[in-house]
């Protein structure tokens, strides 16, 4: 690889621990928010129409894996990338790495290198266990989360390790300003039901460089979390609910939004427990239904109701919403330019997926785009901003193969990367001898055709685009021109 330009580039740019770039982009894309709150922005995101590939970067080809030799991937011709952190890769503190990997983000950068917390969307029995001394919650469980460092001027993979364990079904998150991870279980049982004791469907704050204490947030409340987004300029957590009927939330931790909080006093501190949970309402219209039936760029005025009962103790916390806005499937979740855009992987009047955009200082939530065809977008779920203001949608529908799509400012998608996986006896012996352990750990099976498996946990920083593919559990690196195109 030529890192000379990539390593110039990158050094110009400050690093925001949201793992987005601020500046222009976040401006051009915030002005986008805005014209479709005004009502001006109604042709962008109907989602009435597709490129079968970017108009800017061209077609998808099969691309070379620069770590294994293999076609992993098919990317426009130009870019380039690397696989790393594979499921059964021996890890730095002798574990192996656990399988389905899910949600992701760059959280902190330290001199060259950056570090990317990445979820296990695992169950008890499940490949082999996130385990961490001091940090498990739940010693019988199997779920939590590992951390990557990666040097982003050479391009190189430098070591992961576990830095939580004991919870449930890790299926997204996000990160923070204060240089961490919030790790959502995606899970939900009656209180009290399970013969261990443990209640699960907690967030945990998992720091960038380190391990974390395996303790929820139980505040932020127990529901089937699927990711969270925070304001930096107040602290406040934006969460998402994967079930079908569901809330979106915020958290209002202890500090969040007074003037001490854009200080440093409360970002020392992590996530704080004891805070305030509440739900979305449309101002006007208690419990209003926002599963389908809208067009991109209609505008609603936002009011926030309390959650009675944020640890479900009676039931769902949903349910203790009077007069909460009704969504579908929430996950995916994003911070920009002072906004929060969320996805219902199954919102629309297709039921193949939305995305919406809250403005906080508004308080006006705007949606943005939906897929009415399945060529378009077929259930989108994590989602991210690049520093150039464009989105990525990782898909997780019924498509195969499975694509990262670009949404334009037009409204227009493009498949930006398709997943080609599929492993024979030889490409295990390859990786192995690359990343030693993943054919001797590799979790039921590696053998297969994997291009039907979903991507997840989507997240730049500078010229690169970091992504897994659930299974058969991988993490890569992408770069190229992205200056050519909406990316």
């Amino acid at each position: 690889m030529d890192n000379t330009k990539y390593a110039a580039q990158a050094d110009r740019r400050q690093f925001v621990k949201t793992g987005v770039a601020a500046g222009v982009a976040a401006l051009a894309f915030s002005a986008l928010a805005a014209r479709a709150g005004q009502g001006h922005g109604r042709g962008h995101g109907r989602g009435r129409g597709h490129h079968s590939h970017s108009p800017d970067y061209g077609p998808l080809v099969p691309t070379t894996d620069l770590a294994t030799g293999l076609d992993l991937l098919a990317l426009p011709e130009g870019f380039e990338y690397l696989s790393f952190g594979w499921t059964g890769q021996l890890m730095d503190d002798g574990r192996p790495t656990p399988t389905d990997h899910d949600g992701m983000a760059v959280c902190a950068r330290h001199g060259r290198t950056l570090s990317l917390v990445r979820n296990h969307e695992l169950s008890a029995g499940e490949s082999s266990q996130c385990s961490v001394p001091g940090g498990m919650y739940n010693p019988a469980e199997y779920g939590g989360t590992t951390n990557l460092v990666f040097d982003f001027v050479s391009g190189r993979f430098v070591r992961s390790y576990t830095s939580l364990g004991g919870t449930i079904r890790n299926c997204a998150g996000g990160p923070t300003p204060w240089g961490s991870w919030i790790s959502c279980e995606e899970t939900f049982h009656t209180w009290g039901s399970r013969d261990d004791g443990y209640n699960h469907g907690y967030v945990f704050d998992v720091p960038a460089f380190g391990t974390a204490n395996g303790q929820p947030v139980c505040a932020a409340g127990r529901f089937s979390h699927e990711a969270v987004a925070v304001d930096p300029r107040t602290g406040i957590v934006y969460e998402t609910e994967d079930a079908n009927p569901c809330a979106f939330y915020k958290y209002v931790q202890p500090g969040a939004g007074d003037r001490g909080w854009r200080g440093n006093r409360h970002r020392r501190e992590g996530l704080r427990d004891g805070g305030e949970l509440y739900a979305l309402a449309i101002a006007g219209e208690p419990g209003r239904d926002l599963r389908g039936g809208f067009t991109p760029g209609d505008t609603f005025a936002v009011t926030w109701v309390p959650v009675d009962d944020p640890e479900g103790v009676y039931g769902r916390p949903f349910d203790s919403a009077d007069g909460a806005a009704v969504f579908t499937r929430g996950e995916g979740c994003w911070e920009d330019g002072g906004r929060i855009y969320f996805v219902c992987t199954d919102g629309g009047a297709a039921r193949l997926g939305q995305v919406w955009v809250y403005d906080p200082r508004g308080e006006r939530l705007t949606l943005l785009y939906e897929s009415t065809d399945a060529s378009d977008v077929d259930g989108p779920d994590n989602i991210a901003i690049s520093p150039r203001g464009g989105i990525v949608l990782c898909e997780d529908g019924g498509s195969n193969p499975k694509r990262l799509i670009g949404l334009t400012r037009e409204g227009l998608t493009f498949p930006f990367a398709e997943n080609r996986i599929e492993l024979r006896n030889g490409d295990i012996d390859t990786i192995d001898a690359i990343y030693p352990g993943t054919r001797a750990n590799f979790w039921d099976g590696p053998v297969g055709n994997y291009r039907g498996s979903e991507w997840a946990g989507a997240t730049f920083y500078g010229d690169w685009l970091f992504a897994n593919i659930q299974s058969p559990g991988v993490t890569f690196a992408i770069r190229g021109p992205w200056q050519k195109g909406t990316l």
